[in-house]
């Protein structure tokens, strides 16, 4: 099947059986592997985009589903230049990364989180990322990056 989608802001292509998942879409056909798969059961959110500016887990969504959308991967949230989204720049900044296989889907999901609950405090950060595991970091620093990020993203 064609599907043709906007993906990262330019107009994408992909021809895919119909049973393909948009994760494979996008990192087999478009090659855009900073999406991760990490479960294939929706459980650990690691391939996490946005999907006409929501937060969907790729490996639960049909490439088909995604014809028309307007798709964004974590390689499409820095600036043209390479200035890096203010959540990506508060992850790097308090260290809300180890082996870093979990942050493209936890940056895509606090991103989200941030627009659909501006004042989230800390308790309401850990439970709208309960969908999104990591195996490192204790959270700790994942929920003061989304709280920096937070942060930013109000002020830009």
């Amino acid at each position: 099947m064609q599907v043709q989608f906007t993906v990262n802001g330019r107009a994408a292509s992909v021809d895919v059986p119909p049973n393909t998942l948009l994760v494979h879409a996008l990192r087999e056909h478009l090659l855009l592997t900073g999406t991760h798969v990490g479960c294939d059961t929706s459980q650990c959110g690691a391939c996490t985009v946005h999907v006409n500016g929501r937060a969907v887990k790729s490996c639960a969504m049909l490439a088909v589903q995604a014809h028309g959308a307007e798709v964004t991967t974590i390689e499409g949230m820095a600036a043209a230049d390479g200035t890096m989204h203010p959540m990506q720049a508060a992850f790097k900044e308090c260290h809300g990364l180890q082996c870093g296989f979990c942050t493209p889907g936890m940056v895509m999901s606090a991103v989200d989180l941030c627009k659909n609950h501006p004042n989230a405090g800390e308790g309401e950060i850990r439970e709208l990322l309960e969908g999104n595991i990591c195996r490192c970091t204790g959270y700790q620093n994942i929920v003061r990056a989304v709280q920096v990020g937070q942060k930013a993203m109000a002020s830009a």
